[in-house]
């Protein structure tokens, strides 16, 4: 799967990528986003990420819809270990 992480503020792309590539949470905003908790996501975004809440919107559309949209489906992307996790369980 072809992810484009340049549609995001440069200053998330990594932690985006290693949240969907690896399962790897790196902060409130980004779990606010992912578990689609709009309110939150706007009380724990910086400025950047405030502007850029669209391209959020954007993203996530072409994101990994197991990887998104609930506090459940973002736990179970963690201990899936994101895409690469999901690589090996298909690989077995």
């Amino acid at each position: 799967m072809n992810i484009d992480y340049s549609r995001l503020p440069e200053h998330m792309q990594d932690s985006a990528q290693l949240y969907i590539e690896h399962g790897i949470m790196t902060g409130g905003f980004l779990t606010a986003v992912m578990e689609n908790d709009l309110v939150e996501a706007f009380a724990r975004a910086d400025s950047i990420n405030t502007e850029w809440m669209r391209e959020w919107a954007f993203f996530l559309y072409n994101a990994p819809g197991e990887c998104w949209g609930s506090p459940e489906k973002v736990k179970a992307w963690k201990v899936r270990g994101g895409l690469q996790g999901h690589e090996a369980q298909a690989e077995r």
